[in-house]
């Protein structure tokens, strides 16, 4: 049974700084590449970050120089740290793993992060 779980997230004001956990279960983690995915009220999922399976990263514009995506293949841990976040950075963040020769995808649950004075 795969298991993508996050953790992390919270009520933070703005210009602070929160650390998303993604643990996996069930898959082989080194396999996949990892992402983190965001939504607010009323608008879609969109995409905030990626990492590959070598370690290769890519950010959403909005994020660039604040966020950091990163991974621990002996954890099966990915992480996001995200640094002077702003009110437009609340959203429930999901984790992703996803494995495109074999189209292989799963979400975890979903963290709420709420960035408000």
């Amino acid at each position: 049974q795969v298991q993508l779980v996050e953790s992390g997230g919270g009520l933070v004001q703005p210009g602070g700084s929160l650390r998303l956990s993604c643990a996996a279960s069930g898959i082989i983690f080194s396999g996949y590449a990892m992402g983190w995915y965001r939504q607010a009220p009323g608008k879609q999922r969109e995409l905030v970050a990626t990492i590959t399976r070598g370690g290769v990263t890519m950010y959403v514009d909005s994020v660039k120089g604040r966020f950091t995506i990163s991974r621990d293949n002996a954890k099966n841990t990915a992480y996001l740290q995200m640094n002077s976040l702003k009110p437009e950075d609340t959203a429930v963040y999901y984790c992703n793993a996803d494995q495109s020769l074999t189209m292989r995808n799963y979400w975890g649950q979903g963290t709420q992060v709420t960035v408000s004075s």
